[in-house]
């Protein structure tokens, strides 16, 4: 966000600004997703605690990531848009991990948590595949080298073998 008040964007900015809130996404996937190892390595709750705020930073910078690529880059044009929903595969999954994380985000609360039940869990068990669709993503993306997102790919597989491994059976 600097960027954008020092005017620092780049000659593309709609470019730079896509990359850092898609780069931001993967970040606060990975941090959300270490709460649980991190509680169950240090024996603190209050690793868990962060984890919704987390989660709805995810959600927060890949709305904004979507926007940017629907309102800014595309201006709406809704037929170009489905077009390049249907034919360039980064922005299907990418579409895809978004419209899976919108319920997770709907579903935040206390009160949902009470309401949905077991079903909330259900719900959220869907951040696995998200974290998975976006690291795709970025890989579908990438030209050339593949060295950045294959280090998110190697630290979310990482997170999720911990987190299977040490689940209570």
């Amino acid at each position: 966000t600097y960027k954008i008040f020092f005017n620092q964007l780049g000659p593309e900015p709609v470019k730079e600004i896509t990359h850092h809130t898609g780069e931001w996404t993967l970040i606060f996937i990975i941090l959300t997703l270490a709460m649980t190892p991190f509680k169950k390595i240090t024996k603190l709750n209050v690793w868990i605690s962060l984890r919704r705020m987390l989660g709805l930073f995810v959600f927060f910078y890949a709305t904004i990531h979507m926007l940017t690529y629907v309102v800014i880059d595309y201006r709406l044009d809704l037929q170009s848009i489905s077009k390049d929903i249907f034919t360039k595969r980064f922005i299907f999954v990418g579409f895809a991990a978004w419209l899976l994380l919108t319920p997770l985000a709907l579903t935040s609360s206390k009160k949902a948590m009470m309401l949905l039940k077991d079903k909330w869990k259900k719900i959220h068990r869907l951040i696995y595949i998200i974290a998975i669709l976006g690291v795709v993503h970025f890989i579908w993306l990438v030209k050339k080298d593949l060295t950045e997102p294959l280090i998110y790919m190697a630290i979310i597989l990482i997170l999720l073998l911990f987190r299977f491994k040490f689940k209570k059976v």
